[in-house]
């Protein structure tokens, strides 16, 4: 069924967030969380925005019942933040 409707699909888009600000937000210290992140023990969601969150991701990074989300541009730059 065509919708008429598409969306675009950046596949892989690289975005680098500054891991001390990951590592505060989930209460962990840097090298911990480096390591943490080495070892796959924090998962990361990244969502691309669409429509007028264009040029915006948010990442989502899980370590046990923790949770730091951030929103940041496609430089890295957090937009907001929220855990």
């Amino acid at each position: 069924m065509d919708t008429g409707k598409r969306i675009g699909i950046q596949v892989n888009p690289q975005v680098e967030i500054d891991g001390a600000l990951v590592a505060r937000a989930l209460a962990l210290e840097v090298d911990e969380f480096r390591r943490l992140m080495e070892d796959r023990r924090i998962s990361v969601l990244c969502e691309r925005g669409v429509g007028e969150d264009e040029g915006l991701y948010r990442a989502s990074f899980y370590y046990g019942e923790r949770r730091a989300r951030m929103v940041v541009d496609a430089n890295g730059t957090p937009v907001e933040t929220s855990s």
